[in-house]
């Protein structure tokens, strides 16, 4: 690991746990909600908002105080049910006030059950999942279109990526060289009724997205490391767009979530809540 980054490493491993107490927290009061995807796809969305490159540059260009400043870098969460670790990142980065949290799902709030555009940071509402690609497409053609130098950031779920409408703006991201677009799949190997490989079994996945005329980089999805140099160097690819193949573990950080299915969709209990934030110390 490059000395710079033994700093940065460490801040940021730091602020996954607390985005992970957060989510835990929300969950808990809520009494509803989706853990298992939101805890396993933490480290990837922290990176790409809190982490910088060799240069200092942010890996993320974007402003709180500006939400739909022109200029800056989109991210849609393609699996929108994940949607507490979102909310979290953006109120950690000033989006809205943290209070704001507790109201997740509430009748009324800015943090719904799924992204929508009542929330500061959310560009489009996501949650029928296996569109989210297409929308980020969307997104990246536009920019190209408007001679634009924003980057589009898009995460998938694996149980998600069975769906054909993915495969689709695969192959349209491709025949279009949008060089400007990274998908981030969170290999985590659950869905909501139980196995990837069980229920529509992915493999052989790298190769798939290469035949489909991406740059795909495979790491592990907890490894800060590897994370930021995955972001640094889907940057440097160009009349292609980039594929992350991050192996992650469903509940991650929490010992009695981690590769439980029950937890793709289960808040926890109090006694639960209790039990995950001692863990996360």
């Amino acid at each position: 690991m490059q000395g710079w980054l033994e700093k940065e490493v460490a801040d940021l491993q730091l602020r996954a746990k607390n985005i992970r107490r957060l989510i835990i927290q929300m969950l808990a009061k809520a009494g509803s909600g989706h853990p298992g995807g939101s805890l396993s796809a933490t480290d990837l969305v922290t990176c790409l908002y809190f982490g910088h490159l060799p240069s200092g540059e942010p890996i993320f260009r974007h402003d709180p105080k500006n939400p739909y400043w022109p200029e800056r870098d989109r991210f849609h969460m393609s699996k929108g049910h994940c949607c507490p670790l979102w909310y979290a990142i953006l109120a950690e980065c000033g989006y809205f006030s943290k209070e704001e949290l507790w109201s997740l799902r509430k009748l009324g709030s800015i943090l719904q059950g799924h992204p929508d555009r009542r929330t500061p940071g959310v560009d489009v509402a996501s949650g029928s999942l296996g569109q989210g690609l297409s929308v980020a497409l969307g997104m990246s053609l536009a920019g190209k279109i408007d001679k634009k130098n924003y980057r589009v950031y898009v995460l998938l779920g694996d149980g998600e990526i069975q769906e054909g409408n993915i495969w689709e703006a695969a192959m349209a991201s491709s025949h279009y060289r949008c060089d400007n677009l990274t998908a981030i799949v969170d290999y985590n190997r659950y869905q909501i009724d139980g196995r990837v490989d069980e229920i529509m079994n992915l493999e052989p996945l790298v190769e798939k997205w290469r035949a489909f005329g991406w740059y795909v980089i495979e790491i592990d999805g907890h490894n800060i490391p590897q994370i930021l140099e995955a972001y640094k160097t889907v940057r440097e690819i160009k009349e292609k767009p980039q594929l992350i193949l991050a192996h992650t573990v469903k509940g991650k950080g929490v010992s009695f979530m981690e590769n439980v299915v029950d937890f793709h969709g289960r808040a926890p209990t109090k006694e639960e809540e209790i039990r995950a934030l001692k863990e996360l110390e």
